[in-house]
């Protein structure tokens, strides 16, 4: 099961880096895009959102930053840059240094409710792992999420 989401996540990268060639994402501006996300939620029901948010060329993906939405159990409801991924289970997915990524993005929404969870991740542009840091913010149910990588 390991093996085949890393390769759906791989090809993901492969297929969509020529997409996220603009500039990089700052964490302010992943941040601002969670924000305006939720306000999507709020504005057109989650459903509507969801979709919205997986659509690879839509208004959630903006250069390398991209919208994804998971459930409490780190279960994927959508996921800007690979769709491939709704319905997977993140919860163990580990990063390149062994940091458990689901459990933490649970962890912080659980707790304050929001924010930062920082771990190395695959960047689609240099196609090299880089650190990455993801803002993570409790709606209802599940979390928004966006995430920028460290220069």
């Amino acid at each position: 099961m390991r093996t085949r989401l890393w390769g759906l996540i791989a090809t993901a990268w492969l297929v969509m880096g020529p997409a996220f060639a603009a500039d990089r994402g700052t964490p302010e501006q992943a941040k601002a895009l969670v924000e305006r996300a939720v306000a999507h939620i709020k504005e057109v029901g989650k459903e509507k959102a969801f979709e919205d948010f997986n659509d690879p060329q839509g208004s959630f993906v903006e250069g390398d930053l991209y919208i994804f939405v998971e459930d409490m159990t780190a279960t994927n409801l959508a996921h800007g840059a690979n769709r491939a991924l709704v319905g997977k289970s993140l919860y163990d997915l580990k990063d390149a240094d062994g940091k458990l990524i689901g459990r933490e993005l649970v962890s912080v929404a659980q707790g304050s409710g929001e924010g930062w969870v920082s771990y190395k991740w695959p960047n689609p542009v240099s196609k090299k792992i880089e650190e990455k840091a993801t803002f993570v913010r409790k709606v209802d149910d599940f979390m928004v999420l966006c995430g920028a990588y460290k220069s």
